[in-house]
């Protein structure tokens, strides 16, 4: 995206690298202008950069520019909303379906409308990953990866079609087709450049920072690379790609000063862990982070990115890291051009973006970290903040088996397995699993997981038999460099095979565990956990056989799954016996850090990512095989379950509608804290005895064929009657049943929310749900707003918001309010047999207070007052017209 504004401050520029000229804007010309700008934080002087070159009087104004710079001394306190607009797009395909049905579908409205559907056309860069359908139905098999790729393309035929279709539909819009790697890692080794660089109106070639918003919340793992983005619903990402600002306030920008240097041993999983907890603790929601410090050159660039991944775990916006020697050389180890790498260092040089570790920028607020003091860790049993030490977690597990999953009984008890030689019992390892963008971008880790593999295959060690064990990296040059080490030979001897490239166990795609050990967790109610190199394990999304889950880093997995069970020390105690009958305990096998280096040195090189991604749109045979019908606009299949024209823009005409008051609303449900988008809206599988397997099953779809929610969020009569249908979800208006129901007031029936939620819209009654604190964490699931509209949802009334579902809720005509002072769903007394009315909803102004009138069931009126998080002027008007597609449809028309 090039420069389009008026320059007033006069800070177009040029720079020359290597015989070629660029455009640039100055920060040395604005801060001659505007005030010194030295000490921003790096994050800042890129949102600064970006509104001197879209600077337009209108949406960006000279006023805008210089609340930039005054940062310094207000630091964020004076937040002033700001239009920032992102070079460009990621998406990976659960997101990218619904955002491409959604482009689809307002190319049919605008026809509709009296427009040219080419308007509905990407303006910046598109690119789109097929990462998360690959299941691990095979494992511990040489076949497995074929065996899985031939399922995916089985299972997703349509909806690869549909994306086929879109890549040759819309322009600036490029798909990388499935088994190629996950799209957080192909973005770090091949698609980000740290400086992006297009021509302008005029023809000459305009340099700027590389910048995106991603349809998934760990976009931010970019941040490592010295770019600046992060996750967005794809309802505001499609906003984007059509052209549209993001809508932000100015930041808070907290420093993370990292110092000293990682022990022997640690890995950097224990570094993430142990940063995610500190964060959430301090509590940086809606902020910025930033690193610094000498700590921060002494960490590799797959290091930083594995920090900066988790941003959305521990809270923040993003978590970046400026550009510094260490950006060069993982650009040329990854095969960027000589010329690119040139370009980056002229550039973040002359912009002052390139580290200098002498100057301590401006921060609202720090904390600090001595690398040195890390200990081995993992996360759970059900959220990546909950770092548990390693020497710590048997007797965590058993304090958790009885206050978590009251389990009261023996821990020890264990119950045969039908059909096999072995026994299972609580806490047992059923899956572990190396997937995950988190940790399969570094190599570090991986080479450690193959170097404990190789030590425990030497002294006669294998995994557990009860174990569901799986490879699945996020990207193919990881099978390069584990096969030349010789690695690969060692992780598939104890079960560790390739699965497939992506994201797998982590997104919920770990596929049926063997019948047998399903059947008898189920049947003696067993606890049973999963260990995985993840960022995500909340409730339910792992598998439906697993309730407690475990981060922790590549070798620690493999681990875990020589030993079997969380119940005993993994330090302590042997992960088990050798061939003579020895114990072996963990630091038998665990390799030393000059062990790892040597191997990175030896058999990580640029050739590698070279050959790996010189022809990565091109796909393999049966990617090039798929056949695509239809032209500008899409052929719809009224027979298809995967992809439907959706509802949003039915009898739209060119006026909006007014937004008209809640009243006389029902509850549809009341939650706790940490209600996560997994909750609200699931990835993983679906029923057969829920509204969704109905569905399917009235449309004629095998149960083996019901694929995923993820998979099928493409089709809006799934994804609605899967809105609320995780299965450890729980409703307070149910006490003691966990899944997706509620009870209906007026009858007092408990049903399926989605059941209840139709009765209500036949009856014309309006609905809010009602939530506790940090409602909404985790992925940046559209759906969860999608599917909350469609169910007639109104409004959600909540303590605390994640920054992405607030945003969604807005974006899809859903007022987010957020009780105030004191008052919650239990100081309140409110049970969801009330019935709520808020007035003023045609006049709601941003962050305005509101009160929320309640009738309860025997007769008794009060009120309180709620906060309007709709929290800019742009929020506001996307909202009076009905949504941001709606508000944007309506401009383009016009």
């Amino acid at each position: 995206m090039t420069a389009v504004g008026q320059d007033t401050l006069k800070t177009r520029s040029t720079l020359n690298v290597g015989g070629r000229s660029y455009g640039y804007y100055s920060l040395a010309k604005a801060a001659s202008a505007l005030g010194d700008v030295s000490r921003l934080p790096f994050s800042m002087k890129v949102l600064l950069e970006n509104l001197l070159r879209f600077e337009d009087g209108v949406t960006v104004t000279r006023e805008d520019i210089q609340a930039i710079v005054d940062w310094q001394q207000d630091k964020g306190a004076n937040p002033r909303e700001i239009q920032y607009r992102p070079a460009r797009v990621l998406m990976q395909d659960f997101t990218g379906v619904p955002a491409v049905v959604d482009l689809a579908a307002m190319r049919d409205a605008m026809k509709t409308l009296g427009g040219d559907p080419q308007k509905i056309n990407p303006q910046v860069p598109v690119h789109l990953v097929i990462d998360h359908s690959v299941m691990v139905d095979e494992f511990g098999s040489p076949k497995a990866f074929e065996k899985n790729v031939a399922l995916e393309y089985a299972r997703n035929m349509e909806r690869y079609q549909f994306l086929k279709w879109g890549a040759s539909a819309f322009d600036n819009f490029k798909v990388v087709p499935p088994g190629t790697g996950i799209c957080h890692q192909v973005n770090l080794e091949n698609i980000g450049r740290t400086v992006w660089s297009s021509k302008d109106a005029s023809g000459a070639e305009v340099a700027y920072p590389d910048t995106l918003v991603g349809t998934d919340s760990h976009t931010t793992m970019i941040n490592g690379l010295g770019v600046l983005g992060w996750g967005v619903g794809g309802i505001e990402a499609e906003a984007a790609m059509l052209g549209q600002p993001v809508s932000m306030l100015i930041p808070e920008v907290v420093g993370f000063h990292l110092s000293g240097a990682l022990g022997e041993g640690i890995t950097a999983t224990d570094l993430v862990l142990t940063v995610t907890q500190m964060l959430r603790a301090k509590g940086v929601v809606g902020r910025f982070v930033e690193f610094y410090g000498p700590g921060v050159s002494a960490l590799s660039l797959a290091d930083r990115a594995t920090i900066a991944n988790m941003a959305p775990e521990y809270g923040a916006t993003c978590g970046f890291f400026p550009v510094d020697a260490k950006t060069l050389d993982y650009l040329r180890l990854t095969g960027r051009s000589e010329e690119q790498i040139a370009l980056v260092e002229a550039y973040c040089k002359e912009q002052g973006l390139w580290l200098d570790p002498t100057v301590e920028p401006v921060f609202t607020d720090t904390l600090r970290l001595d690398m040195s003091t890390v200990q081995p860790s993992l996360a759970g049993p059900k959220r990546p903040q909950d770092k548990v030490l390693l020497s710590e977690l048997d007797t965590e597990f058993i304090e958790d088996l009885k206050t978590e999953y009251d389990r009261n009984g023996d821990p020890s008890v264990r119950h045969m397995v039908s059909g096999t030689g072995h026994d299972l019992g609580h806490g047992d390892v059923v899956i572990a699993a190396i997937t995950s963008c988190t940790n399969t971008s570094n190599p570090s880790v991986l080479v450690a997981a193959g170097l404990v593999a190789r030590k425990a295959r030497e002294r006669g060690l294998d995994s557990k038999p009860w174990v569901k064990t799986s490879l699945a990296p996020g990207s193919q040059v990881v099978t390069d460099y584990l096969e030349r080490a010789g690695l690969q030979e060692d992780l598939n001897a104890i079960g560790f095979d390739l699965v497939g490239y992506g994201c797998t166990t982590c997104i919920g795609n770990s596929g049926p565990l063997p019948e047998p050990i399903s059947k008898a967790i189920h049947a003696n109610d067993l606890v049973v956990a999963s260990v995985l190199s993840g960022n995500r394990n909340f409730e339910g999304r792992v598998s439906p056989d697993t309730r407690a889950n475990y981060l922790a880093s590549p070798p620690l997995v493999v681990a875990y799954a020589l030993k079997g069970t969380v119940t005993e020390d993994m330090i302590s105690t042997p992960i088990g016996q050798d061939k003579n009958g020895a114990d072996v305990y963990l630091k038998d096998i665990w390799p030393t850090n000059d062990e790892v280096r040597s191997l990175i040195d030896q058999h990580v090189n640029a050739d590698m990512f070279k050959a790996r991604y010189a022809d990565v749109y091109k796909g393999d045979d049966q990617w090039r095989a798929i056949d695509i019908t239809g032209g500008d606009t899409y052929a719809w299949s009224a027979g298809s379950t995967y992809i439907q024209n959706p509802p949003y823009f039915e009898g739209m005409t060119m006026t909006a509608s007014a937004p008209t008051d809640i009243v006389g609303a029902r509850a549809l449900a009341v939650f706790g804290d940490s209600i996560t988008t997994d909750h609200i809206s699931p990835a993983g599988a679906i029923k057969l005895d829920s509204p969704a397997g109905q569905y399917l099953t009235d449309h004629q779809v095998a149960r083996p064929d019901f694929n995923s929610y993820g998979a099928r969020r493409g089709n809006h009569e799934v994804m609605m009657r899967g809105t609320f249908a995780n299965i450890r979800i729980k409703n307070q208006m149910t006490p003691g049943i966990e899944g997706g129901v509620t009870k209906h007031i007026p009858t007092g029936e408990v049903l399926p929310i989605y059941d209840a939620a139709m009765r209500y819209k036949e009856a014309g009654t309006p609905l809010v749900v009602i939530a506790g604190k940090e409602y909404g964490t985790g992925s940046s699931r559209d759906w969860a707003a999608k599917g909350t509209n469609l169910l007639g949802v109104r409004a959600v009334i909540a303590e605390t918001y994640e920054r992405i579902h607030r945003s969604n809720l807005v974006g899809m005509g859903v007022v987010p309010l957020q009780f105030t002072g004191a008052d919650n769903r239990e100081t309140l007394g409110l049970t969801g047999d009330e019935i709520f009315s808020i007035t003023g909803v045609a006049d709601l102004q941003p962050r305005q207070d509101v009160e929320v009138q309640v009738s309860r069931a025997d007769g008794s009126t009060f009120t309180f007052t709620a906060r309007c998080r709709i929290d800019t002027l742009n929020e506001l008007e996307y909202f009076r017209a009905g949504g941001i597609l709606h508000y944007v449809l309506r401009n383009l028309a016009a």
